[in-house]
């Protein structure tokens, strides 16, 4: 069977280095066999603030709705981001808030410590562009995404294994050692397409 990736990319410039990294994986991907859906963030309307924290579900907009629907479908969650102020845009994090709430990604049952998971049997990869170079980011911030977006976001949802790519310093490379990340990304998109 092959593989179902969901592929979102949450910088909002489609022109950026980032969405090109995610287009070299989700091209290759495809062409190795996998089922790929993709998303681009900016392109979707939807309100970023959670109005009543989690007290009520806010109805969600068409748009995440969908985006709830694939990722249901997926197998695997593929996550692109630039690194911001050591984490996501605000788009990725508004997005995250409405589309993983409680009933969809995970629930409590009373009086329980701990969630029941409800998006078990997949897998995740985060993908984060920064200016700094990855081994300076881990040693001198210890890694803040990571440990957000990994631990705290998808594996608290039941994603598993994830895997974490940190590329970077972008702002100080030059184009050849921009195409060798495009063709990383490649190698990863055929890995990711017939890997569980």
């Amino acid at each position: 069977m092959a593989e179902r990736i969901y592929v979102v990319s949450g910088h909002p410039l489609k022109e950026s280095f980032n969405c090109a990294l995610a287009t070299a994986y989700a091209d290759s991907a495809r062409a190795a066999g996998a089922e790929v859906r993709r998303v681009h963030l900016a392109d979707l309307q939807f309100d970023l603030v959670l109005h009543h924290a989690y007290l009520q579900i806010q109805a969600l907009e068409p748009d995440l709705l969908k985006c709830q629907k694939d990722i249901r479908w997926a197998t695997r969650l593929v996550l692109f981001y630039p690194l911001w102020w050591g984490s996501v845009p605000a788009q990725m994090k508004g997005w995250i808030d409405r589309v993983f709430h409680p009933q969809f990604a995970f629930r409590y049952a009373a009086g329980a410590m701990f969630p029941d998971q409800l998006l078990t049997g997949r897998s995740g990869r985060l993908v984060v562009t920064m200016d700094n170079p990855p081994w300076w980011y881990a040693l001198r911030y210890g890694s803040p995404d990571r440990k957000m977006m990994k631990a705290m976001m998808m594996e608290f949802c039941g994603f598993s294994p994830v895997r974490h790519v940190a590329i970077g310093s972008v702002k100080l490379s030059n184009l050849a050692k921009r195409l060798r990340w495009l063709d990383d990304l490649r190698a990863i998109g055929r890995q990711d397409a017939t890997r569980a």
